[in-house]
Protein backbone atom coordinates (compact mmCIF):
# COMPACT_ATOMS: atom_id res chain seq x y z
CA UNK A 1 0.00 0.00 0.00
CA UNK A 2 1.47 3.53 -1.01
CA UNK A 3 0.78 6.52 1.71
CA UNK A 4 1.81 9.11 -0.58
CA UNK A 5 -0.96 11.00 -2.06
CA UNK A 6 -1.32 11.38 -6.30
CA UNK A 7 -4.18 14.08 -5.45
CA UNK A 8 -6.30 16.24 -2.86
CA UNK A 9 -9.88 15.89 -2.20
CA UNK A 10 -10.92 19.47 -0.69
CA UNK A 11 -13.40 19.61 2.76
CA UNK A 12 -16.26 19.84 0.43
CA UNK A 13 -15.66 17.16 -1.64
CA UNK A 14 -14.18 14.81 0.71
CA UNK A 15 -17.74 15.82 2.91
CA UNK A 16 -20.27 14.78 -0.56
CA UNK A 17 -18.00 11.49 -0.79
CA UNK A 18 -18.55 10.57 2.79
CA UNK A 19 -22.60 11.33 2.30
CA UNK A 20 -22.72 8.93 -0.73
CA UNK A 21 -21.26 6.25 1.02
CA UNK A 22 -23.49 6.49 3.94
CA UNK A 23 -26.60 6.52 1.28
CA UNK A 24 -25.40 3.78 -0.42
CA UNK A 25 -24.50 1.46 2.94
CA UNK A 26 -20.82 1.50 1.33
CA UNK A 27 -18.20 0.27 4.22
CA UNK A 28 -15.73 2.53 5.22
CA UNK A 29 -13.06 -0.82 5.74
CA UNK A 30 -13.96 -2.16 3.00
CA UNK A 31 -14.89 0.65 -0.28
CA UNK A 32 -12.16 2.64 -2.56
CA UNK A 33 -13.05 5.63 -3.95
CA UNK A 34 -11.76 4.66 -7.60
CA UNK A 35 -10.25 7.74 -9.51
CA UNK A 36 -8.96 7.43 -12.85
CA UNK A 37 -8.15 9.01 -16.35
CA UNK A 38 -10.32 7.70 -19.11
CA UNK A 39 -9.72 9.32 -21.56
CA UNK A 40 -6.92 11.92 -22.96
CA UNK A 41 -8.34 15.13 -25.41
CA UNK A 42 -7.27 18.43 -26.07
CA UNK A 43 -9.40 19.84 -23.08
CA UNK A 44 -7.18 17.87 -21.20
CA UNK A 45 -7.81 14.31 -18.82
CA UNK A 46 -11.30 13.09 -18.81
CA UNK A 47 -11.77 11.20 -15.36
CA UNK A 48 -13.70 8.86 -13.55
CA UNK A 49 -14.86 8.15 -9.78
CA UNK A 50 -16.43 5.24 -8.44
CA UNK A 51 -16.22 3.20 -5.44
CA UNK A 52 -14.71 -0.44 -5.62
CA UNK A 53 -14.10 -3.44 -2.71
CA UNK A 54 -11.28 -4.60 -5.77
CA UNK A 55 -7.98 -3.18 -5.77
CA UNK A 56 -4.76 -4.49 -7.10
CA UNK A 57 -2.18 -3.76 -4.74
CA UNK A 58 0.77 -4.43 -7.30
CA UNK A 59 -0.41 -1.58 -9.45
CA UNK A 60 -2.69 0.60 -7.91
CA UNK A 61 -1.43 3.28 -5.51
CA UNK A 62 -3.38 3.16 -2.76
CA UNK A 63 -3.62 6.49 -0.08
CA UNK A 64 -6.47 7.52 2.54
CA UNK A 65 -7.93 11.17 2.94
CA UNK A 66 -9.97 12.03 6.11
CA UNK A 67 -10.85 8.27 6.25
CA UNK A 68 -11.52 7.75 2.90
CA UNK A 69 -9.87 4.79 0.62
CA UNK A 70 -8.23 5.52 -2.34
CA UNK A 71 -7.03 3.82 -5.42
CA UNK A 72 -5.28 4.94 -8.43
CA UNK A 73 -4.03 2.90 -11.39
CA UNK A 74 -0.17 3.73 -11.88
CA UNK A 75 -0.76 5.51 -15.14
CA UNK A 76 -3.85 7.37 -13.45
CA UNK A 77 -1.88 8.57 -10.99
CA UNK A 78 1.00 9.69 -13.32
CA UNK A 79 -1.94 12.27 -14.55
CA UNK A 80 -3.17 13.44 -11.51
CA UNK A 81 -0.08 14.33 -9.51
CA UNK A 82 -0.58 17.17 -7.45
CA UNK A 83 -4.97 17.55 -8.57
CA UNK A 84 -7.14 19.19 -6.06
CA UNK A 85 -10.58 17.71 -6.29
CA UNK A 86 -13.45 19.86 -5.23
CA UNK A 87 -17.26 19.41 -5.48
CA UNK A 88 -18.94 22.46 -6.80
CA UNK A 89 -23.13 23.51 -6.84
CA UNK A 90 -23.79 26.47 -8.55
CA UNK A 91 -26.03 27.52 -11.15
CA UNK A 92 -23.53 26.09 -14.24
CA UNK A 93 -24.73 22.47 -12.12
CA UNK A 94 -22.81 20.41 -9.76
CA UNK A 95 -20.45 17.85 -9.57
CA UNK A 96 -16.39 17.20 -9.14
CA UNK A 97 -14.36 19.45 -10.17
CA UNK A 98 -10.63 18.28 -11.20
CA UNK A 99 -8.09 21.26 -11.02
CA UNK A 100 -5.10 19.44 -12.55
CA UNK A 101 -2.18 21.99 -12.84
CA UNK A 102 -0.08 19.69 -15.68
CA UNK A 103 -2.52 20.47 -18.14
CA UNK A 104 -3.48 24.16 -19.12
CA UNK A 105 -6.26 23.28 -21.99
CA UNK A 106 -5.47 23.28 -25.29
CA UNK A 107 -3.23 20.63 -26.50
CA UNK A 108 -0.31 21.47 -24.21
CA UNK A 109 1.02 20.33 -21.30
CA UNK A 110 1.83 23.28 -18.53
Amino acid sequence: MTEQSVCQLTKTATDVVKNIMKKENLDEKETYLRIEVVGMSCSGPQYSLDFTDSIDEKSDQIFEQDGIKIAADSVSAQHLTGTTINYVDDLNGSGFKFENPNYCGGCTTC
